[in-house]
């Protein structure tokens, strides 16, 4: 069968443009992952930077206490460089977080919540987020965080504060996950969390 003439330029445009949202597909989530590990890379530098400048702190080392907090600056900078990114990226392509703080909240459910569990759980009960034990638990409440809303509501930066003031041993604690397993609880979506969960590493992505 023969194809008109004037359908060829239209199959080729047709073509041309399916392959290139595809490749700017490709392109855009390359990009935001490339992000997502260079900020990954400086959080751990942040944080093992934040235990160096702990242990300085305890030695009173002055001299060294200042040079690491001039690296330390440096590196949240950085950080917040990449975040910004990450940010703008988001928002010129339509990329979402994990979760959406602006969804209903489900009011607590305890029996939907031991079914998926199979075991009690309590309202508020921090040790649902995977990663927190009775120790971190009790230090979130001295500092006033006792709800899954309070704990959904703490950034990154202000859990690792806790930790690192508690004392070395609970530095090695990463709790980039805990707001957002927080927020599940707080929402009721117990299937979904537990669902995250089993493929999460000691509360770890």
């Amino acid at each position: 069968m023969n194809i008109p003439c004037f359908f060829i330029p239209i199959l080729v445009g047709l073509i041309s443009a399916i392959l290139g949202y595809l490749l700017g597909k490709m392109t855009t989530e390359g990009n935001h992952l490339n992000l997502k590990s260079k900020l990954k890379a400086s959080e751990d530098e942040n944080e093992r930077l934040n235990y160096q400048l702990y242990l300085l702190q305890k030695e009173n080392s002055a001299d060294k206490t200042n040079n690491l907090q001039i690296e330390l600056n440096e590196c949240m900078s950085k950080n917040n460089t990449l975040q910004a990114e990450i940010d703008d990226l988001k928002s010129k392509h339509s990329i979402h977080s994990f979760v959406s703080p602006t969804e209903e909240i489900i009011p607590f459910n305890a029996e939907l919540a031991s079914s998926v569990y199979r075991k009690k759980i309590k309202q508020d009960d921090l040790k649902i987020v995977e990663g927190i034990g009775p120790k971190i638990e009790e230090l979130y409440h001295k500092a006033g965080i006792k709800t899954w809303k309070e704990l959904s509501e703490t950034s990154v930066e202000k859990s690792k504060e806790i930790l690192i003031e508690a004392g070395e041993i609970y530095i090695i604690h990463n709790p980039s996950t805990w707001a957002k397993q927080a927020l599940l609880a707080y929402q009721g979506k117990w299937q979904e969390l537990k669902d995250w969960q089993d493929d999460l590493n000691a509360g770890k992505e």
